[in-house]
């Protein structure tokens, strides 16, 4: 036996870490729109795949530790749009009991653990999507073309990352896991990966097919994508 399969160990216990916002955009893109329940149920699905893994060409005995799930909870506010001239009641909206709705059935989930950031509910407001601005400037239509749909609401998150970066390093320095699987295409945690990797942990990234940044990739111990249908180009 070679020295490489001589380190694989018997069991390796994995926490998976779940950039919720990114994974919830990213399966949309590419899986299509779903309803809570079916998105909780898939977003499950998919993160144990990541439990059946071969190294050095070993299948590899998996024990999973937890599926962190990191996002923001949905914003209740009123807010007023600009082109409809209306106050709108986002606790009314589809979008906010949809995601009221899909975080209910994570946290049925046996071994998940959701993380909340915040909204900056502060600073939101509405701006044309980017499609319609380049219109606009080019000229194909007119203000007062615009409709509804070419009008979206924008709410930064914050404290995901922080977040996010704070388990990896518990999880490095308490040595409770052997890997961690992160879910996430932000460059940001180039620091938590690199903290991870001196401690011993076999760090592995999943960006669900989208471009790594070369300076996260030069700080992973791995990069893998468990479904073909992310890796669908991005290009239109």
């Amino acid at each position: 036996m070679s020295k490489g399969k001589e380190f694989v160990k018997d069991t390796i216990v994995t926490a998976i870490l779940v950039d919720g916002g990114f994974y919830r955009r990213r399966a949309y893109a590419r899986l299509g729109d779903k309803s809570p329940k079916e998105r909780a149920d898939e977003l499950e699905s998919y993160c144990k795949r990541h439990l059946n893994e071969k190294i050095y060409g070993i299948q590899t005995s998996h024990r999973l530790y937890r599926i962190f799930y990191y996002d923001c909870l949905p914003v209740s506010k009123n807010i007023y749009n600009p082109l409809t001239k209306k106050q709108v009641d986002l606790s009314k909206t589809d979008t906010y009991k949809w995601a009221t709705e899909f975080f209910d059935f994570l946290k049925e989930k046996r071994k998940f653990a959701l993380r909340y950031g915040q909204l900056a509910e502060g600073q939101a407001h509405y701006s044309l999507t980017e499609k319609t601005f380049k219109k606009l400037c080019n000229g194909t239509i007119k203000f007062e073309d615009l409709e509804e749909k070419d009008c979206i609401l924008q709410i930064e998150q914050k404290g995901v990352d922080m977040r996010i970066g704070l388990d990896i390093a518990s999880l490095a320095y308490k040595k409770q896991v052997d890997q961690i699987v992160l879910i996430s295409g932000d460059s940001d945690f180039v620091s938590a990966a690199k903290l991870a990797r001196r401690e011993g942990i076999d760090f592995i990234l999943d960006p669900l097919g989208a471009p790594v940044k070369p300076d996260l990739f030069e700080h992973i111990d791995g990069l893998r994508t468990c479904d073909s249908n992310f890796k669908i180009s991005d290009k239109k």
